[in-house]
């Protein structure tokens, strides 16, 4: 299982609870391969935890709008998300998301994809700024977010592992 890199704050941002997200990891794998794996948006919930579905709606150029559905998991209790985001791609190098709408306040993220050229492999950078749009509560919800991140990049990073030969 590749090493990954956590970090969640909590900030008030315009008298929103945001969570800033930093997260990294190392891969094997070419940064070709890792941005196949990334852009393969119809195939990320047969690998991403608690992701039930995702589909592309449109695609125009570099700017791709996508729908997810998923479920947000804390404790005992489970909330489903949906949400619409813009993905915005620059080839082999980052993916920009923006929320066009769904079950946040607010939320955008960033991958960039770093290649090692020492070992032919790729570093993975993710953050991210995010503000759900119902009750998280406050002193869990900095580890409840990076609970999520931890699952979703660690699935993702596993995948990208698997995937190095091809």
């Amino acid at each position: 299982m590749p090493k990954l890199d956590v970090s969640v704050r909590r900030v008030d941002l315009d008298a929103l609870h945001m969570y800033e997200v930093e997260a990294s990891g190392t891969v094997q794998a070419p940064p070709a391969t890792v941005w196949r794996v990334l852009t393969t948006y119809d195939r990320m919930n047969e690998f991403v935890p608690d992701l039930a579905s995702c589909r592309v709606l449109s695609r125009n150029g570099n700017e791709v709008v996508v729908e997810q559905f998923g479920t947000a998991r804390f404790l005992f209790m489970a909330k489903s998300i949906h949400l619409i985001v813009r993905a915005t791609e620059n080839p082999m190098s980052s993916i920009d998301i923006s929320l066009i709408s769904g079950d946040m306040k607010h939320y955008e993220s960033r991958w960039e994809l770093v290649p090692l050229h020492e070992t032919g492999g790729t570093r993975v950078l993710y953050s991210g700024k995010m503000s759900p749009n119902f009750y998280v509560p406050g002193m869990l919800g900095t580890q409840i977010i990076r609970g999520d991140i931890e699952r979703m990049l660690g699935a993702v990073l596993a995948r990208l592992d698997s995937r190095r030969e091809q």
